[in-house]
């Protein structure tokens, strides 16, 4: 490639015109702080066996949504946000599956509406957020399905590796992260298993908060509406005691949990 001198030289490739969105929402308490524009983007790689959103899992079950008509609909919303602390969140899905259209609209929310930005993912694709991407981004929920990676396999069809490679890249740069761990009783719930991502959130230093969640069952619709049965079907939701036991480890570790 043949470089003008004074001529600026773009980092990653440019941001993508249109995506893939499934769907997008107004929410409170759930997907970062404060209220939220949350965007959900269609295509995921894994195959989560407590996933509530099996209509997000492929590519096809969004709509191609031009950047603009994204951000016209924050725009919207984007008074109130501000008003509550809040800010816009890229869910899905799995975001990083359409790194360029994210950074897109990370740089609009940020810089043209002046919005906090969260990115919601597995970190599964985290190569593929590239420092252009990140840069935009004030907060990460990273999902921390299992330390176990035995499980993790079972529970995902793909590898832990990818995940924690991600988690001590965004340690590196410094930025905040809130682990989500979902507790499923008779899978995620063994004592070894959560001290094990207790553990590794600690040690990495840029974790301010551990959402455990509930393991539920409101999802199940989907699947049978998709003609499937739901993989944990019988499988029951964890009780008061059981997630305050799970978040007891976080907080021995000095960790904040919700």
């Amino acid at each position: 490639m043949t470089v003008t001198l004074g001529t600026a030289v773009p980092v990653g490739p440019p941001p993508a015109r249109t995506g893939s969105v499934h769907s997008w929402d107004v929410s409170t308490g759930v997907d970062g702080p404060g209220t939220r524009f949350v965007v959900f983007l269609a295509g995921c790689p894994l195959t989560c066996l407590y996933c509530h959103n099996p209509d997000t899992w492929r590519m096809l079950d969004g709509t191609r949504t031009g950047v603009d008509a994204v951000v016209a609909e924050a725009t919207r919303h984007a008074a109130f946000i501000h008003a509550a602390g809040g800010g816009a969140t890229l869910t899905g899905g799995e975001p990083l599956l359409q790194p360029a259209f994210c950074t897109a609209l990370f740089e609009r929310f940020k810089h043209q509406l002046g919005l906090h930005t969260a990115l919601d993912t597995s970190g599964f694709l985290g190569a593929r957020a590239d420092d252009r991407l990140l840069a935009d981004v004030d907060l990460v929920l990273l999902d921390i399905k299992s330390w176990d990676r035995d499980l993790y396999l079972r529970l995902t069809g793909q590898h832990l590796g990818p995940t924690l490679d991600f988690a001590r890249r965004l340690a590196d740069l410094g930025k905040e992260v809130w682990v989500r761990f979902v507790l499923v009783p008779g899978l995620t719930d063994g004592p070894a298993n959560v001290e094990g991502v207790a553990q590794f959130a600690a040690s990495l230093g840029n974790v301010s908060r551990v959402d455990v969640l509930p393991f539920h069952t409101l999802g199940a619709a989907k699947y049978r509406a998709r003609g499937s049965r739901f993989p944990l079907e019988g499988t029951p939701s964890p009780s008061a005691e059981q997630l305050e036991a799970a978040r007891s480890v976080f907080a021995g570790h000095g960790l904040l949990t919700v």
